[in-house]
């Protein structure tokens, strides 16, 4: 009959791989429930978890208090990696706030490993070894030389706050000038937005806001353009621009767009003493119809007739300049 056995036989061990007659599935069991492994930084025992540890200690020490009371929003970017040697070496130049310095195992040395390890070991950045094989994965298999900068989400300031906070210094004589903000509206290069915040930055501009959607944002490339001024001037977002330009005016500031063919030519600007907004739009397309609606003026730069219009970081930039000038020859 199928399954007896004759007396005094014994069944012999199966070669055959999974779970045997009679275990039950303990095999299966047993790993029932263990869920994923671990990431590296979640795991003690890991260098990863010590430069966590060490990145999370430094934005408590720095972050703690923002500049000039800005108010800041939960919204970030993306970390990402610089890689290759002369990236990382222009990124740390630049002041970049950075998670990690990621450094291949028997790097060979040469002037700007030197420079990136100094800048890094002077700016208390956390130094990691890593394999090729581990940069590899880390830079999804850019070429990195065997160096890679770890940069951390860029913490944006709230648009309306921001500009509430500005205005209400100016009324209350805490600034030395009336508040001048930048706006940009669909600037979707952040090369652009770097030079836009260098510029900004050199003509005592006082913030940067950006829609939080079809907007360039505070990447590497950002950072690296705007050589070192995004330290200084805030970078805020907007959740819907027009919305906010609209809150701006009840607060007393002026906005003004900047496009070709305005009402205004840019040396017969008459507003530059009072608090302005100034709004700049991509260079194919220029301002939206609902933000030139916002606008209180529309202003001009004159260009020669062959040149169609002006890149916006050279248009913010010029623009900037005659209000500084104005300011300083009524000072």
């Amino acid at each position: 009959m199928a399954g007896n056995q004759r007396p005094g036989a014994q069944r012999k061990p199966s070669k055959k791989k999974g779970p045997q007659v009679g275990t039950g599935g303990h095999g299966r069991k047993a790993l029932a429930g263990k869920g994923p492994t671990p990431k590296a930084e979640d795991r003690v025992y890991h260098k990863a978890h010590r430069a966590k540890q060490l990145a999370e200690r430094s934005a408590a020490k720095h972050g703690g208090a923002q500049r000039g009371g800005a108010q800041r929003s939960r919204t970030r970017t993306s970390a990402e990696t610089v890689t290759g040697r002369n990236s990382v070496v222009e990124a740390l130049r630049a002041e970049i706030p950075a998670k990690a310095l990621y450094v291949a195992t028997r790097i060979e040395m040469d002037d700007r490993v030197k420079e990136a390890l100094k800048i890094a070991g002077e700016r208390g950045i956390p130094l990691l070894e890593a394999s090729k094989a581990e940069l590899d994965r880390l830079t999804e298999d850019a070429v990195h030389q065997g160096l890679a900068l770890h940069i951390p989400p860029y913490e944006y300031a709230d648009g309306l706050a921001t500009v509430q906070r500005l205005t209400d210094q100016w009324n209350k004589g805490h600034l030395s000038a009336a508040p001048i903000i930048v706006a940009l509206d669909g600037i979707t290069d952040p090369r652009n937005l770097g030079a836009i915040i260098r510029s900004v930055s050199a003509f005592s501009g006082h913030a940067v806001i950006i829609p939080e959607r079809r907007s360039a944002g505070m990447t590497a490339s950002a950072w690296k353009t705007s050589a070192g001024a995004a330290v200084r001037v805030p970078v805020a977002k907007a959740t819907n621009l027009n919305t906010l330009l609209g809150q701006a005016k009840k607060l007393g500031c002026f906005v003004l767009g900047l496009d070709g063919g305005g009402e205004v030519s840019l040396p017969g600007l008459a507003l530059a003493q009072e608090p302005i907004v100034i709004v700049v739009g991509s260079e194919g397309k220029g301002l939206s119809r609902l933000v030139r609606e916002n606008c209180d003026q529309i202003v001009s730069i004159p260009i020669d007739g062959e040149m169609e219009s002006l890149n916006a970081s050279m248009a913010v930039g010029i623009s900037l300049y005659e209000v500084a000038r104005q300011r300083s020859a009524s000072a």
